[in-house]
């Protein structure tokens, strides 16, 4: 395997675009979060905030009927259209054409919510990134992968990569499998783990921030948030995947003074996004 490109702040300074003083809601981006199921609406609250955080004008969660109350208190600035199912997702129906969406925390994998993301990725052509349940659906629908938009953002982690992929037998075989899989689909792969990794094709980048405290439940939904945000703001997806898991990574660098290894949740990255973003305007 040939050497990553390091994702170092050099480099994020070049993609990142301060934003316009004169900007308002509408030029920010509207972005959807598609999420959450009976007993996991925390995955839509994880992932809708940290879109919100990552400034984003506009976000809108499609979610069960169960999850209406539970955002619209948690938070307030989210808009909320929900599914006629109770506790699962069956029809994705979305009020608007976003400027890009995230799909899958939290969601389940139950045969109604199965038909419904089929049925979404054949008329969706917005900028997307897949995470989670839905990447689950995928791995055992691998068809659907040609109804995607070129360079979607996939984000799994190693067991969902696995699913994906197949199993590998050593770390070098598990990037020719990775590489192979996002030539195949025309997608980018950010490949969480200890140290996250993001497959554009034959590239491969190395993030150089975040730390083990980044280990927590839901940590993986606030990035599909941010990913979700920095889309929806108009960065092209290559750039997005880079920006996002700096940014991401970054939260977990700043905050370790304070919380430890520990003590640090995924609330504890979007608390720190905005010392994360202030830190690329010093």
């Amino acid at each position: 395997m040939k050497d990553p490109f390091l994702i170092t702040k050099e480099e994020i300074l070049q993609i990142y675009k301060p934003i316009n003083p004169k900007t308002h809601k509408g030029l920010q981006g509207h972005a959807i979060i598609i999420a959450g199921s009976y007993g996991k609406i925390g995955a839509a609250v994880l992932a809708s905030k940290s879109c919100l955080k990552s400034g984003c004008g506009l976000v809108t969660t499609f979610t069960p009927k169960c999850g209406y109350q539970i955002l619209q208190i948690s938070i307030p600035e989210v808009m909320v259209v929900t599914d006629e199912n109770s506790n699962f997702i069956t029809h994705i129906h979305l009020p608007l054409t976003p400027q890009a969406i995230g799909i899958g925390p939290g969601i389940g994998k139950e045969l109604g919510t199965q038909k419904a993301v089929f049925e979404f990725l054949r008329i969706n052509k917005a900028p997307l990134v897949i995470d989670a349940d839905a990447l689950n659906i995928l791995s055992e629908n691998l068809a659907w992968l040609d109804l995607v938009p070129e360079n979607t953002i996939l984000t799994p982690h190693p067991k969902e990569l696995e699913r994906l992929i197949g199993k590998w037998n050593s770390e070098s075989e598990k990037f020719q499998k990775t590489i192979a899989f996002s030539e195949k689909h025309k997608i980018i792969i950010v490949m969480k783990g200890a140290q996250t990794y993001i497959i554009n094709q034959s590239k491969i980048y190395e993030n150089t921030t975040g730390n083990a405290a980044l280990a927590t439940a839901g940590s993986g939904d606030v990035l599909t948030g941010i990913l979700t945000s920095l889309l929806a703001q108009g960065y092209e997806p290559k750039y997005a995947a880079k920006l996002g898991v700096y940014l991401h990574g970054l939260t977990a660098d700043i905050a370790l003074s304070k919380t430890g290894y520990q003590s640090f949740t995924a609330s504890d990255i979007i608390k720190n996004l905005g010392k994360a973003f202030l830190s690329l305007e010093m």
